[in-house]
């Protein structure tokens, strides 16, 4: 059996926490306290196959603070900031600024065709170009599976088609692991996805509150034409019946806290019997 861990390097989304500048409760707690009120931005790290799943604004802390002895990959699901912003990480582990000539470490990234597609349009195409010339990277524009470390890794295009989720499968078939980063809106899970042992996925924006039913987000608001409510997630985790579900991608603005998400978990367990974790930076949850 192949060993499996998935680290939440980052469980924050486009608004980490504390948000520079605010003095709410929850901010000021997560400076305090750090973990698990603090939310770097959206990153993972799968052990076993050791692929890096996004680079946020923070991912050379992230990164460093999760001591990680070797990336065998780097993927990216979509071009967002929140998702991209900090690939100088690449540059900044993999280089070598001490000897000449450098013996600097590359590390392949697989990027499928339409995620490549809007790095090419956003400029973001032009970065890995340099690490690449510079032996930092060596960049896969690919959608084929990648196998690494007994596992197939396959990139699937949701609703909204400029973003990917993960499905990695153990080679023997014997588990599966499906991970979305975000950008859920209007995606019906198939078949092929359902029933997975572990999912991680965004929660979705509280357009409701979860407890008192309060209605948070004006129903005009245009957000909620292109963001995936909580609600909808839901349903989604209904389809999809996974036997472990991870929430991630928390946003500073809600402004719920750690014991709120224990609340909303004890909930789900109780009224729906799942088995349900809401994310927090450092957490590794073993398959």
């Amino acid at each position: 059996m192949a060993h499996l861990a998935v680290e939440i390097l980052g469980s924050g989304g486009a608004v980490r926490t504390p948000r520079p500048g605010c003095t709410c409760d929850l901010c000021a707690n997560a400076r305090q306290i750090g973990i698990p009120w603090a939310r770097t931005g959206p990153s993972i790290f799968v052990h076993g196959p050791n692929v890096l799943i996004d680079t946020p604004e923070d991912s050379c802390y992230q990164v460093d603070r999760a001591n990680l002895p070797n990336i065998a990959a780097g993927l990216y699901s979509h071009w967002h900031p929140d998702h991209t912003s900090g690939r100088r990480m690449w540059e900044t582990r993999n280089a070598d600024f001490r000897h000449w000539p450098p013996h600097s470490t590359n590390t392949p990234i697989y990027i499928a065709p339409n995620v490549w597609r809007d790095f090419e349009q956003m400029g973001i195409a032009e970065a890995f170009r340099y690490k690449e010339a510079r032996g930092y990277v060596t960049v896969h524009v690919s959608d084929a599976p990648l196998d690494l470390g007994g596992w197939r890794i396959t990139a699937h295009a949701l609703a909204e088609t400029y973003v990917n989720a993960f499905l990695l499968e153990e080679l023997d078939g014997s588990r599966r692991v499906l991970i979305a980063m975000d950008e859920l809106f209007g995606w019906t899970p198939p078949a092929a996805l359902c029933g997975v042992d572990l999912a991680v996925l965004p929660k979705g924006l509280f357009d409701v509150h979860p407890f008192s039913g309060q209605r948070l987000i004006p129903i005009e608001h245009p957000i909620l034409r292109s963001e995936a409510t909580w609600e909808q997630t839901l349903a989604m985790v209904d389809r999809l019946a996974p036997a472990r579900t991870v929430f991630m991608h928390i946003e500073e603005p809600e402004s719920f806290t750690p014991d709120d998400y224990g609340q909303l978990a004890a909930q789900l367990r109780t009224k729906r019997g799942w088995d349900v974790t809401f994310a927090y930076d450092t957490l590794v949850i073993e398959l």
